[in-house]
């Protein structure tokens, strides 16, 4: 992908101010799910899952984690290597990817983990950042994860197709849609020959149930689907958390 550059963005800048002011107005701002960001599902052999970013970490669109991206996690562990889980997720959201680094990195590896997922991006896109500053603070979290776990998988899947969103306006949709696949590319490319990370490509399309209320966030529904997607690609590369003891 040819890399965007916020240059292009200048000519339509004053538009895209106009639009990002209406859309943080009149956009609905949906809770964070539920304390605690803390559970388990039972099983043999429980894997020890970390789930890392802003506010798809938090889960906000769903009531609570189990609904969210370490639930559905746990269902597909359980699915497929018939293991249990025990999860924690760490972030907030508006997290960018250095505030990840500066604020939440340190507990999220305070203990050994066998899996983590980073899901960290989207607000960079929004707040336009360039794509060297976004790939070297990726790099930078993942190298601090299997650092803290070196046995562990790290899944990076990071920004949303924001081209797709049917909320946004136009030109707003295309510019922040082009930005988000830069930085994604970029991102990837930094840490997608690292050994223990797999790389998760850029989502399909969406599908309805697929957004929460908000048409921003990922529902319920939502977050099944994208755990269902990060397990099916990284089926393909031949991950395996290995089969539960007899």
């Amino acid at each position: 992908m040819t890399a965007f550059t916020r240059l292009a963005a200048l000519p339509r800048a004053p538009v895209l101010w106009r639009q990002s002011r209406r859309l943080r107005r009149d956009t609905p701002r949906l809770p964070d799910a539920a304390l605690p960001w803390s559970g388990s599902r039972p099983g043999p052999d429980p894997v020890r899952l970390v789930v890392v970013g802003d506010s798809t970490a938090a889960g906000v669109g769903a009531d609570t984690q189990d609904d969210a991206l370490p639930g559905w996690f746990a269902v597909e562990i359980e699915r497929r290597f018939a293991r249990g889980t025990q999860y924690a997720a760490f972030g907030r959201n508006g997290a960018t990817a250095r505030d990840v680094v500066e604020s939440h990195l340190g507990a999220a590896t305070a203990q050994p983990f066998d899996l983590a997922l980073l899901t960290i991006g989207a607000n960079d896109a929004l707040g336009l950042r360039s794509r060297t500053s976004f790939a070297r603070d990726v790099a930078a979290i993942v190298a601090r994860m299997r650092e803290a776990s070196p046995d562990a998988t790290v899944l990076v899947s990071l920004l949303p197709r924001f081209d797709r969103f049917e909320l946004l306006p136009q030109p707003l949709r295309s510019t922040l849609g082009a930005h988000a696949m830069s930085l994604d590319a970029a991102a990837r490319a930094a840490v997608e020959r690292l050994d223990g990370v797999i790389a998760i490509p850029p989502p399909p399309p969406y599908v309805d149930g697929f957004f929460a209320t908000d048409r921003f966030h990922p529902s319920r529904d939502g977050y099944r689907m994208w755990a269902e997607y990060v397990f099916d690609y990284a089926d393909t590369v031949g991950f395996t958390l290995g089969d539960a003891p007899s």
